[in-house]
């Protein structure tokens, strides 16, 4: 069984365990929830926010789309 390398902590965790997420060629690795907060935290503070800003944006239109159409389906139909 291969080991990935949380890139927060380098705390050694087996696959199929913590979280691997891939862009094109860049592989990020966190053992835990914990340590993907901090980093997203990072990642948010360095960059710019008139070029996160529309990212971010569509990104909660989307949720909240996709929480909006929850409510209306666990609504009680009469």
């Amino acid at each position: 069984m291969s080991k990935s390398k949380c890139v927060v902590c380098g705390r050694l965790f087996p696959e199929g365990q913590g979280m691997v997420l891939r862009s094109g060629e860049v592989i990020l690795s966190f053992h835990s929830s914990k340590c993907a907060s901090k980093f997203l935290k990072i990642l948010l503070e360095k960059l710019p926010p008139d070029e996160a800003k529309p990212y971010l944006t569509k990104i909660a239109d989307e949720l909240n789309e996709v929480l909006r159409a929850k409510a209306r389906a666990k609504a009680k139909k009469i």
